[in-house]
């Protein structure tokens, strides 16, 4: 949860610097289960989607700072992001993206953050 929390209060829109692979996947691992505790309170209340699209908007900023800063990690630029925009191929090559090790070393986004 540390990991999710720092994305949000230290981290909300910094898109320098690196993410370990860690840190991005328990961002999203507290982001989905947040959204899917969220989707059962909306079934169980009948919102209509209210809560999951405010939480959605409010979370969009940190989860696209982290995802640049893992693609940071592996020494890719941040606009590597927009490879999911092209369907289905390019959401599986970000996903690759996401998995790979870090780039050993410091890197031109800065030091890496495994040896912290």
């Amino acid at each position: 949860m540390n990991w999710y929390l720092d994305a949000i209060r230290n981290k909300y829109a910094t898109f320098d610097g690196r993410a370990r692979r860690t840190e991005y996947w328990m961002f999203f691992l507290f982001y989905f289960l947040i959204a899917l505790a969220i989707g059962f309170v909306e079934a169980f209340i009948h919102l209509g989607g209210i809560l999951s699209i405010l939480f959605v908007l409010g979370m969009l900023v940190p989860s696209l700072a982290v995802t640049v800063r893992r693609l940071h990690d592996t020494t890719r630029s941040g606009w590597w992001i927009l490879i999911a925009l092209i369907p289905a191929i390019g959401t599986i090559i970000l996903l690759i993206f996401m998995v790979l090790d870090s780039t050993p070393g410091d890197n031109e986004y800065g030091p890496n953050p495994k040896a912290a």
